[in-house]
């Protein structure tokens, strides 16, 4: 998922096909709409996250259909800019942050988040 995001970052694409192989429901409304404000605003993200997802729980437990994973992420090089300029939008470096996802399978089979929290730089060290 956040390698999509990434690659939709670069030119603030919300409609990416890409998002929603990924990501629904609650994940997929909260990325599409940042990369549409984005857009709006004149804005994309450059660079790639750094991610080090764990699994810590699957339910049921013989057959899962949900599993929690908590991620490391690392933002220190997936920064935005303003399009034009691709000057910073802010001097706010990146950084380690937790993420805390739900993935579900889906009745097509496939896995996807349905809803994530990213908790603010410094909360984890990368």
């Amino acid at each position: 998922m956040w390698e999509a995001m990434a690659e939709a970052g670069e030119t603030s694409d919300w409609r990416s096909p890409a998002l929603s192989r990924y990501a629904t429901d609650d994940a997929l409304t909260a990325i599409s709409g940042g990369l549409y404000a984005d857009h709006r605003n004149g804005v994309i993200t450059l660079g790639r996250p750094i991610n080090d997802p764990e699994v810590t729980s699957a339910e049921p437990s013989e057959e899962p259909t949900t599993v929690l994973i908590e991620d490391c992420g690392d933002s220190t090089n997936w920064l935005k800019y303003f399009e034009d300029s691709r000057e910073p939008v802010d001097d706010e470096p990146g950084g380690g942050q937790v993420i805390d996802a739900e993935v579900r399978q889906q009745a097509d089979g496939e896995w996807r988040v349905v809803r994530f929290a990213v908790q603010g730089v410094g909360s984890r060290q990368p």
